[in-house]
C-alpha cells in the first residue's frame, strides 16, 4: 500500500508543479478578453480664450490716471479737433492741428493721444501729440501720409498706414523717426487693421482696386498674402472676435460685414447690417460688436441726414441682436465707447456732428462739432496697452 501511494505521488507531482507554474504564468499575463483596458489620462481642458478680457469695465491701467474724460474728435475738412466732456456732452474745446486729420490714436503705453493728419493728396503729413492730462495738444512731427496708425504687440514700434504710398511705416513710437517700411503694392488703399490673438500676423483692409485683404507676419515683417472676397467691394474697419478665431470685416459697399477664417485666411460667411457699412466698436463686455452703417456709398461729401444706423451683432451666435436707426437722419462713421460701456461714441462723417449712443436702449444724443468728424477716441479707455486706431485695446 505504501509503494502505490508512493508511485502515485512521484506521478502527480510533476502535474502538481506544472498546474503551479501554468497559474503563476496566468496571474502574470492577461489576454484582451480577461480584464478592462488601463485606464486613460483625461485629456487637458483647453482653456477659453477671450482676447477682451483685459477691456472690460474697471480694467483701468494705472498709465491711464489723472486722464480727463473726454471725446476727441478729429474734424478732417476743418483742420481741427473738437473736445468733448462725456458727462455734460458738450464740446469744451477746439485746436487747430495738421491737414486732414483722419484718426485719434492712442498710444501703446496709453501715454498719449496722436492724431494721424494725412494731408491727402499733397506730402504734408504730420501727426499732432495731445496730452490726455490736459487736453492739450503738442507740437506736430512731419510723417508721411498717415492715414491710420497702429502699434507692434510689443510696442517696439508705431506702424503708419501710408495709404497713399501703398506701405507700412514703422516708427519710433515716441520720435516718429523712420525705422523700416514694409511694401504692400497688392492692398490698394490700405487702411485699417487687427491682430491675431497670438500677435502673430495682422489682416489689413485693402479699401480701392479690387478691395480684399492683407495678412502681414508681424515677426518677420513680411506680406503672407493677399485675399480677394467673393464680392467686389470696399473693405473698411477689421475687428477680431473674443476667441480669436474670426476676422469681422466692414464693407461699405456690399452694406455688411464679412466673416473671415484668420488662420486659414478664408472667406467663411457674410452678415448684411445696412447701407454703407463702415465702422466697429466691440461692447464693454466683449459680448457684443456695434456695426456702424453710414447710409451713404459715399467717401466724401455724402447726404447729411441720410439712413444712417447701427447695427448690433452678438458675438456668440453672430446673429443681430439690435438695429439703431438714428432719429432725423445721419451718417455714423468710427468711434469707440466709454469706460463703463455706458455710452457708444460715433463721428457723423457728413452731419458736423458725433452721436452718443445709450448703449442700454439705443437713444441718441447728438453734438454738433466740426466739418467731417472722422475716427473719433474716447479716453481713457480699460487694457493693458493700444493696438491703435481709434482705441483698439488688448
Amino acid at each position: 500500500m505504501t509503494r502505490t501511494y508512493q508511485r502515485f505521488a512521484s506521478f502527480l507531482a510533476p502535474l502538481l508543479l506544472l498546474t503551479c507554474l501554468s497559474s503563476a504564468a496566468s496571474a502574470g499575463s492577461c489576454p484582451e478578453d480577461c480584464s478592462e483596458p488601463p485606464a486613460k489620462a483625461p485629456a487637458k481642458a483647453e482653456t477659453p480664450v477671450n482676447i477682451y478680457s483685459e477691456t472690460t469695465a474697471g480694467h483701468l491701467s494705472p498709465a491711464t490716471a489723472g486722464a480727463l474724460s473726454r471725446v476727441y474728435v478729429p474734424n478732417r475738412s476743418s483742420n481741427s479737433v473738437s473736445v468733448i466732456d462725456t458727462v455734460t456732452l458738450k464740446e469744451v474745446a477746439r485746436f487747430p492741428v495738421g491737414r486732414k486729420p483722419q484718426h485719434v490714436v492712442p498710444s501703446w503705453d496709453l501715454q498719449t493721444l496722436w492724431v494721424a493728419n494725412n494731408a491727402s493728396g499733397t506730402k504734408l503729413g504730420s501727426v499732432t501729440p495731445i496730452d490726455p492730462k490736459t487736453s492739450k495738444p503738442g507740437q506736430q512731427i512731419a510723417v508721411d501720409d498717415p492715414y491710420n496708425m497702429y502699434f507692434m504687440p510689443d510696442g517696439s514700434s508705431a506702424i503708419i498706414v501710408d495709404e497713399a504710398y501703398e506701405r507700412l511705416d514703422l516708427r519710433d513710437p515716441h520720435t516718429m523717426a523712420l525705422k523700416s517700411t514694409i511694401p504692400t503694392p497688392t492692398c490698394k488703399g490700405i487702411n485699417h487693421a487687427d491682430f491675431a490673438a497670438d500677435n502673430s500676423y495682422a489682416i489689413f483692409t485693402c479699401e480701392y482696386g479690387d478691395g480684399g485683404l492683407l495678412k502681414v507676419d508681424l515677426q518677420n515683417k513680411k506680406v503672407l498674402g493677399h485675399l480677394s472676397l467673393s464680392r467686389m467691394g470696399m473693405p473698411q474697419d477689421i475687428r477680431l472676435s473674443p476667441d480669436g478665431k474670426v476676422f469681422y470685416v466692414a464693407d461699405m459697399m456690399n452694406d455688411g460685414v464679412f466673416l473671415i477664417d484668420g488662420d486659414s485666411f478664408a472667406e467663411i460667411g457674410f452678415i448684411p447690417t445696412g447701407i454703407g457699412t463702415h465702422g466697429f466698436v466691440v461692447s464693454r463686455d466683449g459680448t457684443k460688436l456695434y456695426v456702424s452703417n453710414r447710409g451713404s456709398h459715399k467717401m466724401e461729401q455724402g447726404r447729411a441726414g441720410g439712413p444712417g444706423s447701427v447695427t448690433v451683432i452678438d458675438f456668440a451666435s453672430r446673429a443681430i441682436a439690435a438695429q439703431w436707426p438714428i432719429p432725423g437722419g445721419g451718417s455714423p462713421d468710427m468711434g469707440n465707447v466709454s469706460a463703463d460701456g455706458k455710452q457708444l461714441w460715433l463721428s457723423g462723417r457728413f452731419d458736423s456732428e458725433v452721436y452718443m449712443f445709450d448703449t442700454s436702449s439705443g437713444a441718441v444724443t447728438k453734438i454738433r462739432v466740426g466739418v467731417e468728424p472722422h475716427g473719433l477716441t474716447v479716453w481713457p479707455q480699460p487694457g493693458r496697452y493700444s493696438q491703435g486706431h481709434t482705441g483698439n485695446m488688448r
